[in-house]
């Protein structure tokens, strides 16, 4: 034992010489974004209303689809008449069309579980990490908030912490690393050169800690990743991610097609919670037995469905609008009948308006059921199945997901978030900036900012990485040099040759 420490510690004295190095050398910058919570990355938890944008954005939707709008309607058309027939099969199947895999079969996964995971884009895999495990980190994360109750949350529950041991340990777990690059492994490019590897990096998110009967953490249907950028030519414009859908044939749009993500400005207005960096599967590490309202994860399984409508939604309206209909409480809501759902009753705009359902500057893409009629969200968003500590859920970086209005359950429902990112030249840039973070004690680059950790009790340091995770965990981190000859194709290779020089491993 004295021998594998020892040889952990030697090659760390070393990193420490080259960071020293490269941190005089290497131009970083930490984050600049104001102080905050989670409830400043989204219009509903900080109050703001969903409403028109600035007129320019009326300009940016007469470009998108000019030339094409007959192609743009009738490929509306089929989209509703499909939307239609997966709402009903939704309906029927509930949680279980969520696919889920033990973590020992990943290295032979089936091929139902490969289809389904495509088609939904969300997936369990349970097993991730042993459970034993998993509860300690949640009992080491509670002595750690224990001692330092300066930290910043909303409504104590999600934490503004990132740098705690439990953290560190679960992000550079073997495990862990091994089930993103599975999951990472699912992404394919047109371009065969393209500079992407499925070597993951590790994206320093923060976490989670719900306690029974809270109702204050609701936040509803949304999306990260984004909102506006979607529709903008400086967003995700760059890469045409979404060129199909603007040409009217959302068929053909294939949302695991990496290479048009890699341009892509997702954060073009310093959102709160916006990402810069190319999440390509939204995450968390279950620490809790949790089951379906019991402050747990909702997500709406359709995937490359439910991304063209809420792109091309805001494009319609209406000719008959909804009817009304009084709730048991006696609130007047929305009736969506049939006449009003039917392609027939909708057009596209007369002249486009600045309107963009859902979405605002800086912050998250949310939807709901009356900006979003036809995703009947009510019925479509449907719990994930029943999870224990240590089970790894999944969505794609375009995936609908939500939470539990109310904690119904008894005991907490604690989770890390942890999304697995894969290598590219646009997520080394932000380890450079995330590494600087991490030796600072600072929030994470694309978080809001403060002081953080800086003066926390007890948090990670470089050695705490060496220790739990070994030579992967730090290559996640920007801390070690990614090994180029692991590369199989010519584009990882350069991407690796890239990333190292970009960290300052010359």
């Amino acid at each position: 034992m004295l021998r594998t420490i020892h040889a952990i510690r030697t090659p760390h004295r070393l990193l420490k010489l080259q960071l020293s190095n490269q941190l005089r050398t290497v131009t970083t910058t930490a984050s600049g974004k104001p102080e905050g919570t989670i409830a400043d990355s989204f219009a509903s938890l900080s109050g703001q209303q969903f409403e028109a944008l600035e007129p320019r954005f009326a300009t940016v939707k007469e470009n998108l689809i000019r030339g094409n709008e007959e192609a743009v309607k009738a490929s509306w058309d089929r989209l509703l008449l499909t939307l239609k027939d997966e709402v009903q099969e939704i309906k029927r199947v509930g949680s279980s069309i969520v696919p889920q895999i033990d973590f020992k079969d990943i290295d032979t996964p089936s091929e139902k579980f490969s289809s389904e995971y495509r088609k939904r884009g969300v997936a369990v895999i349970k097993g991730a990490i042993p459970e034993a495990e998993a509860l300690q980190m949640k009992e080491d994360l509670k002595e750690y908030i224990k001692a330092n109750p300066q930290t910043k949350s909303f409504s104590a529950q999600v934490f503004e912490l990132y740098w705690s041991k439990s953290q560190i340990r679960a992000r550079g777990h073997p495990n862990l690393l091994k089930a993103q690059q599975f999951l990472l492994s699912y992404w394919h490019s047109k371009d065969p050169n393209a500079l992407f590897s499925d070597t993951p990096i590790s994206y320093c998110d923060r976490l989670r800690m719900r306690e029974p009967g809270d109702a204050k953490f609701a936040l509803g249907p949304h999306v990260d990743g984004g909102s506006c950028e979607r529709w903008e030519d400086t967003g995700y414009g760059r890469g045409q991610v979404y060129k199909d859908i603007w040409q009217g044939n959302w068929e053909k749009y294939d949302p695991w097609e990496s290479s048009s993500r890699l341009p892509v400005e997702s954060d073009l207005y310093q959102g709160a919670g916006a990402c810069s960096a190319f999440r390509a599967a939204q995450g968390w590490l279950s620490m809790s037995h949790t089951s379906a309202f019991e402050g747990t994860l909702l997500v709406n399984p359709l995937l490359q469905l439910a991304t063209a409508y809420f792109l091309l939604r805001p494009f319609f309206t209406p000719t008959v609008g909804p009817s009304a209909r009084v709730s048991v409480s006696g609130a007047i809501e929305q009736a969506n009948t049939e006449e009003y759902l039917s392609p027939e009753n909708w057009k596209l705009e007369d002249k486009p308006s600045s309107w963009l359902q859902g979405a605002n500057l800086g912050r998250g893409q949310e939807l709901n059921a009356l900006l979003h009629p036809h995703l009947n969200l009510p019925e479509t968003m449907v719990h994930i199945p029943k999870v224990q500590p240590g089970d790894y859920v999944v969505w794609h970086c375009d995936g609908i997901h939500a939470v539990d209005k109310t904690h119904a359950g008894k005991s907490d429902s604690s989770v890390l978030y942890i999304p697995a990112c894969p290598l590219t030249e646009r997520n080394a840039e932000y380890l450079v900036r995330q590494r600087e973070c991490f030796l600072r004690g600072t929030p994470s680059p694309d978080f809001p900012g403060g002081v953080g950790e800086g003066q926390h009790v007890g948090r990670a340091v470089q050695v705490d990485i060496a220790l739990v995770s070994g030579v992967d965990g730090l290559r996640a981190m920007g801390l070690e040099r990614f090994d180029e000859g692991m590369g199989h194709t010519p584009g990882e290779k350069q991407v690796m040759a890239s990333a190292n020089r970009i960290l300052g491993f010359n």
